[in-house]
């Protein structure tokens, strides 16, 4: 089956579908993905927009943990400022990246690039897995 969904171009196997799905969320600044796993199965739940001020604690944690996946994925470096352009905020607004870079770091998520670790100014995050 999986290979006549690859014939009709509906399914790819390169392993990049949920890249894609993640980059279409950040272009179109929905909330992050959500998934709910249980003894049956595994849920994504794709939520319509809602504004930074909206979002709860873990939305911004997982934006935050999903936007430097992404751009770790991309070759591209997460910074206060990619994370301001992801959730739409304004330079005067940095503090609010800032506090959500702390909390998503805090929980485990994300992790201080250890090339410019004495760096606060040029920071780079990576995924805690990376």
């Amino acid at each position: 089956m999986a290979d006549l969904m690859r014939r009709f171009a509906i399914c790819e196997g390169k392993g990049s579908g949920i890249d894609k799905v993640i980059r279409a969320v950040e272009e179109n600044h929905l909330p992050p993905l959500e998934y709910r796993v249980d003894s049956v199965r595994t849920s994504c739940i794709l939520r319509g927009p809602r504004p930074f001020s909206a979002m709860s604690r873990g939305d911004r944690i997982r934006a935050c943990y999903q936007h430097c996946c992404l751009r770790y994925v991309s070759g591209e470096p997460m910074t206060n400022q990619s994370l301001r352009e992801r959730f739409q905020l304004t330079d005067a607004q940095n503090v609010l990246a800032s506090q959500v870079i702390a909390t998503a770091s805090a929980a485990g998520q994300i992790k201080l690039d250890p090339v410019v670790a004495g760096s606060r100014r040029f920071a780079r995050y990576l995924p805690f897995w990376a």
